[in-house]
């Protein structure tokens, strides 16, 4: 199975993809909107401003086809905040694949922000392909200052000053905000999933 990485520009692509050669999934990098027509299945990386990804997904002509795709879509950290309609972060514009607004995290006050390290995901929804076999509470590793909150969507949620969606699932739409390819076992069971889901 060959897996599309979709590149912006602001994401490390080589550890996604060594996380995917690990599983025996080949992968090729999708820079323009032929590239995201004929993949067969999707992951969407992103780290930095939710502001500019949203600016290099339409200054690519990548918004749309990512719109209008039905191939199975994962997006990873910046890339599930990106599926929903908005982001408060630089006010940017989703996609508007999921409901939802990403807003900053409210860490609390004796957190620092944003969240970096590792935390429990906590499962909200019983038959999540995404998610099966791994174990509730199990540990996964975030680096984000802005999240979703729990809706519709939402199959794992976590904690870090308060409750945030961790992982959502919707048909062949698939989100982590955390970094499966930096989460150990349990990283790899989500990628092995996703790349089994249909």
């Amino acid at each position: 199975m060959r897996v599309s990485v979709i590149d912006i520009g602001c994401a490390n692509l080589a550890s996604v993809i060594f996380a995917l050669e690990r599983l025996g999934a080949g992968a090729d990098i999708a820079r323009e909107p032929a590239d995201i027509a004929r993949a067969e299945r999707l992951i969407f990386p992103g780290v930095g401003s939710a502001a500019y990804a949203a600016e290099q997904l339409s200054k690519r002509g990548l918004a749309e086809p990512l719109r209008g795709s039905r191939a199975p879509l994962l997006g990873l950290c910046l890339g599930m905040q990106l599926l929903f309609e908005a982001s408060e972060e630089g006010d940017a514009t989703g996609l508007g694949l999921l409901p939802g607004r990403v807003a900053r995290l409210d860490a609390g006050e004796n957190a620092p922000w944003p969240h970096m390290g590792w935390s429990r995901v906590r499962k909200t929804r019983a038959g999540s392909r995404l998610l099966e076999g791994v174990e509730d509470g199990a540990f996964f590793y975030f680096v984000h200052g802005y999240a979703a909150p729990p809706g519709a969507a939402t199959i794992g949620v976590a904690e870090y000053g308060e409750a945030f969606s961790a992982a959502v699932e919707d048909g062949r739409r698939f989100g982590c905000q955390f970094h499966p390819e930096r989460s150990g076992a349990a990283g790899a069971r989500v990628l092995s999933n996703f790349l089994n889901a249909s």
